[in-house]
């Protein structure tokens, strides 16, 4: 288990099209310097988001968490293609204006 916190410059939720294990995951994007380049990152399935501050810290399955900036809810080059083929596999991009410390990140199919 990991207790790690992870830092962004971009953020997105995103929901997957699963039947046997739907979930909600944070799509994170990290701008590059000169020794290194821009990456993405998606965390393990969001368990629990609290807020703080300026931002919001969305927990995974796996322990870690990743502190998101509230200004910072967008789509930028560093993980556009990776949203795009989510999309392609079904993934669905939830809006920003989502109350994320009152949302239910359990799934249930009834």
């Amino acid at each position: 288990m990991s207790n790690t916190t992870h830092r962004c410059d971009n953020w997105v939720v995103v929901k997957s099209p699963s039947e046997t294990d739907p979930h909600y995951r944070v799509l994170t994007g990290t701008s590059g310097g000169y020794l290194y380049g821009s990456s993405w990152r998606m965390n393990s399935g969001i368990v629990k988001v609290h807020e703080e501050g300026d931002s919001f810290y969305f927990y995974g399955s796996s322990g870690s968490c990743y502190q998101c900036h509230k200004d910072s809810y967008t789509v930028r080059m560093n993980m556009a293609s990776t949203l795009t083929q989510l999309k392609e596999l079904g993934w669905e991009l939830l809006d920003e204006d989502t109350d994320w410390i009152n949302m239910d990140w359990k799934i249930h199919n009834d």
